[in-house]
């Protein structure tokens, strides 16, 4: 992209601070803004008394006595001079938004409609230059039906719409105002009380935030802390590249796009979703034996657990998510096959496996006996299905279901959840149902619990255990409900 920032332009930049801490991160903030080629003004809202540079206004007050609500004062701010600018910013006092990031969004706004606005995307600088992609982890995702064209420019909605910033013109702030929702006391939903105050814009007001994933590079802006990039990233797992390659392609030469199931559930901050960047579970593995060399992982993210499986040589074969995070094993010796959980189990028809691995999806799909019996069939005798699935029914849950706390007065029905109400019986259900006689039940807490069940042997684990970590081998008898 190339152009200038129109110098008629007025900015209103509001700025969240709260304490002293992100103090150097403020002052580089301020620096870039008053670099850019028009004359922004400047307000900083804070809890505390600051020393800044002349001109840059200083609003000090919490919303609320919850020092979280600082960043919702910023509304207030852009709200009362809604007419007295023409584009509007709102950032935490760690994000940097450079005139680059402002041209790009005046462009690609002139391709949109009324209800859609260009988004920014986070990253950190990691070691060896490597970026981490912070909008990008646990249950975040691209949504691969949304891909669409807009004039030039390719978009896609990425389902994190948190990037502690928006950048809004007055049309859209305006109208944001109208709707009654932006102007609201601090409250929280699908995100925290800080992060709400940035993502009420599209969640409550009616926008929907894209990212041009055709000129991606555009639209990134810096997280200063670079925090969540240690020695240990390794921007391959994210595969950012080859995801943004298919969304890009997905309108053109690629199939349809396609999701092996609903991924997130309808919970309070997305409790129990599949989480797309899962680590490698070594102790998972070391159940299996050595009798086992063909895989099929049922579910695959980032595919951290496959690509390891396969360097210790055995034969994977992987159903990704959805067609987009697929292409993060694009290069790999894996097997890689697209669809729904139904078309993929057809495209498997002929084939078998030593192993069918489920990582955390069962509890998501309104009927895991029937998906587990299907994909049991794949088996030879002797086979081994392996199921990691969140333990729902612990004690702390049915607790909280008893009083009607939200986000746990649901967690029984899964049409109002999204979540199977997952107990050791009923695991133990799915796999009758599937023919496959369950060998190891295993518990995995957090750790705040783990020395608890560990020395409890099991007794402790149906109470404070997070997760069910399940063995069973097909010994070669129908599944009690009969063939599919």
């Amino acid at each position: 992209m190339t152009g200038s920032l129109d110098l008629g332009h007025r900015l209103l930049v509001a700025i969240a601070s709260y304490g002293m801490a992100g103090n150097k991160y403020l002052a580089r903030l301020i620096d870039e803004y008053r670099s850019m080629s028009l004359d922004p003004h400047i307000v900083v809202v804070s809890n505390v008394q600051k020393s800044l540079p002349r001109g840059v206004e200083l609003k000090i007050g919490l919303p609320t006595r919850n020092p979280w609500s600082l960043p919702w004062a910023h509304k207030k701010v852009l709200a009362e001079r809604v007419n007295d600018y023409d584009l509007f910013i709102y950032s935490e006092d760690d994000t940097l938004i450079t005139q680059k990031n402002i041209e790009a969004f005046l462009r690609v706004s002139t391709a949109l409609s009324e209800t859609e606005i260009p988004g920014f995307m986070r990253y950190e600088n990691g070691p060896n230059g490597a970026r981490n992609y912070v909008n990008l982890h646990g249950h975040y995702h691209w949504d691969p039906d949304s891909v669409c064209r807009r004039g030039p420019y390719t978009l896609a909605f990425l389902t994190n719409e948190h990037s502690a910033c928006y950048l809004l013109t007055r049309k859209q702030l305006q109208r944001a105002m109208d709707t009654g929702h932006y102007l609201v006391p601090p409250h929280q939903g699908r995100y925290d009380l800080a992060c709400t105050a940035s993502t009420d814009p599209y969640t409550v007001c009616g926008f929907r935030k894209l990212i041009c994933v055709s000129h991606l590079e555009d639209f990134l802006v810096h997280h200063l802390p670079d925090k969540y990039t240690g020695p240990e990233f390794r921007p391959s797992d994210q595969g950012l590249d080859k995801q943004v390659r298919a969304l890009v392609t997905s309108r053109s030469d690629r199939a349809k796009p396609v999701s092996l199931l609903e991924t997130e559930t309808k919970l309070p901050a997305a409790m129990y979703s599949k989480q797309y960047d899962e680590a490698v579970r070594e102790e998972l593995f070391n159940l299996l034996g050595p009798s086992v060399h063909r895989l099929l992982s049922v579910g695959s993210g980032w595919g951290k657990a496959e690509r390891w499986l396969e360097q210790k040589g055995l034969k994977v074969t992987a159903l990704p998510l959805d067609s987009v995070v697929g292409a993060c094993l694009e290069g790999s010796a894996i097997n890689v096959l697209y669809g729904d959980l139904c078309t993929a189990r057809k495209k498997l028809e002929g084939s078998t496996f030593d192993c069918v691995f489920f990582s955390n999806i069962l509890h998501l799909v309104p009927s895991p006996e029937t998906v587990l019996r299907n994909y049991a069939q794949l088996l030879d005798p002797g086979g081994y299905i392996l199921v990691l699935t969140p333990y729902v029914a612990t004690a702390k849950n049915k607790l909280y279901g008893l009083l009607k706390k939200p986000g746990y007065r649901d967690l029984r029905c899964f049409k109002e959840s999204g979540v199977q109400f997952v107990t050791k019986g009923t695991v133990r259900k799915w796999f009758a149902t599937a023919g496959v006689a369950i060998e190891t039940v295993k518990w995995a807490a957090t750790p705040r619990f783990e020395n608890i069940v560990r020395l409890g042997h099991g007794f402790f684990g149906p109470m404070f255990a997070a997760e069910m970590i399940v063995l069973g081998k097909k010994n070669g008898y129908e599944p009690s409900g009969g063939a599919v």
